[in-house]
């Protein structure tokens, strides 16, 4: 019945409100803590959105099948719908008899201090991010290193000009910024920190704040506004720069935007690689095309169009940075405050705050054995057990990245726990003898191969090349006739065959 669902509908919209509320009720003290609460709140809001889009159309009643519902029950036995209702569900349970009953009531209530229910922040953020206090740039701090023609800055100086992309900060020279590469990087910057503070932030209403950003850049877009990114006047042809040089004999190149001390030395260097590059470029920029004719409006239209892509991404990075001044602030002092301490000051700084997080339960579940026995073991995280049977230290697991599993299909699907472990199996009696038993002899060639498929297919590769490469021992040795003929072994053996020696 489309009333019944409506009602069911209905119901499950106040769990819901019900669930937010009792989250909202108290303020964790822990930043993990509170953090998963707006992520659980965050999900409960989308899921009342799901249900209001659903319950929508029934109000509708487009089909009009609602409306004849309700005129029946008003009209005709109301217990008559209430037996037929009564007797389908007998019918159900008498074919499924042993179909458990879930309680409704428990869906969206909140977790409990002591259960062994993982938060759901433990796996969004590394352990350099720390729950979202802090940046972890490292992989685009490499990614900016690879890029040509960049100044090599530090990780921790690269924390302070990220967001800076003028020629010998944080960026390269405007021709230099229309590469792949270059545009790959801001990608993965701005793909970062859009992630970072949708973990950070999932109370807000993000989209709304993209979609402002992205209507200021389109507005100082056109207004031509954006910093690095203005048009330029092409300056006439054969017309000297107004710029002071060193000497009186240096010579400025526009293309390359450089000095050079005389008239031959800049010569030299028309003819460069560097320099047809930045001269193509000039005149693309121009409107003019490489041998010189006119290009038209159609070359200067996609340059432009292409510039504005990265000043796009350029722009939304640096609003992502400002908007989380707090955290780009809080990761430079963190950074700054590691590399002064030593490693045993690092395992002990993990080991506090494992105990800081985990104090609470960790009492609590010693409140409720009043029995004082030593047989349960509290293990909230499922850490691995030492030598004495108690989890080894919060510390030591992440050390050892035994969160990590490794799954080896030639191992029979066995997981491995940590990279040492995953990287040792490899030399393993098991692990050999099952590559074995698929035909492969040279087991040290198939290091970090888990896969049966790939490790057949590269053992055929080997072989086939093994196959191409060996040489006929009969084409090498060479044999000599009475007549003074000199032939291969093989041709020597067959003619004698013959008789024709």
């Amino acid at each position: 019945m489309l009333l019944e669902e409506q009602r069911y509908i209905h119901e499950d919209l106040e769990r819901l409100e019900q669930g937010i509320a009792d989250r909202m009720r108290d303020e964790p003290k822990q930043i993990h803590e509170r953090l998963n609460r707006d992520h659980e709140v965050s999900q409960l809001l989308d899921q009342i959105q799901h249900q209001s889009r659903e319950l929508l159309p029934l109000y509708e009643d487009k089909s009009g099948v609602l409306s004849k519902e309700i005129l029946q029950l008003g009209s005709g036995d109301p217990f008559e719908e209430f037996y037929k209702q009564v007797a389908s569900i007998k019918e159900h349970h008498s074919r499924y008899p042993n179909e458990q009953a879930e309680n409704s009531e428990n869906w969206y209530r909140p977790r409990k201090q002591g259960d062994d229910q993982p938060f759901l922040v433990e796996s969004m953020f590394s352990g350099e991010e720390a729950y979202g206090r802090f940046f972890d740039l490292h992989a685009s701090h490499e990614s900016y290193l690879n890029l040509p023609n960049v100044k090599r800055l530090p990780y921790m100086q690269y924390l302070e000009v990220f967001d800076n992309f003028q020629p010998g900060y944080g960026g390269v020279k405007r021709a230099d910024k229309l590469t792949d590469q270059y545009f790959k990087y801001l990608g993965e910057l701005m793909e970062y920190l859009e992630s970072f503070i949708r973990r950070t932030r999932p109370l807000e209403n993000l989209e709304k704040v993209f979609g402002g950003w992205d209507k200021e850049f389109d507005s100082a877009w056109e207004k031509d506004d954006i910093e690095g990114w203005r048009k330029e006047k092409p300056a006439a042809k054969g017309s000297a720069t107004n710029r002071t040089l060193s000497s009186a004999d240096a010579v400025w190149c526009e293309a390359c935007e450089k000095e050079f001390k005389n008239e031959n030395v800049y010569k030299n260097h028309l003819t460069g690689r560097k320099h047809i590059k930045a001269a193509e470029v000039l005149a693309v920029l121009h409107g003019d095309s490489v041998n010189g004719t006119t290009n038209g409006s159609a070359a200067p239209l996609a340059h432009r169009l292409k510039e504005r892509a990265v000043a796009e991404r350029e722009y939304r990075i640096k609003k992502l940075a400002s908007a989380m001044k707090t955290e780009r602030d809080d990761t430079r002092v963190n950074v700054e405050r590691r590399q002064g301490m030593t490693e045993r000051e690092r395992q002990q700084e993990l080991e506090n705050l494992y105990n800081t997080t985990f104090r609470r339960q960790a009492k609590e579940a010693e409140d409720d054995e009043d029995d004082g026995g030593d047989d349960k073991i509290y293990n909230p995280l499922k850490l691995p057990l030492a030598w004495d049977g108690k989890p080894i230290p919060f510390w030591l697991y992440r050390l050892h990245g035994l969160g990590q599993e490794f799954p080896c299909e030639i191992c029979g699907n066995f997981v491995y726990r940590g990279r040492r472990a995953f990287d040792k199996h490899f030399n393993e009696t098991n692990h050999i003898t099952n590559l074995k038993r698929l035909g492969i002899t040279n087991t040290h060639l198939f290091r970090d191969i888990t896969s049966i498929e790939e490790a057949v297919r590269l053992w055929n590769k080997i072989q086939s090349d093994s196959r191409k490469t060996n040489v006929d021992e009969g084409s090498i040795v060479q044999m000599e006739d009475a007549e003074g003929n000199v032939m291969p072994e093989k041709v020597y053996l067959d003619l004698q065959k013959q008789g024709l020696l």
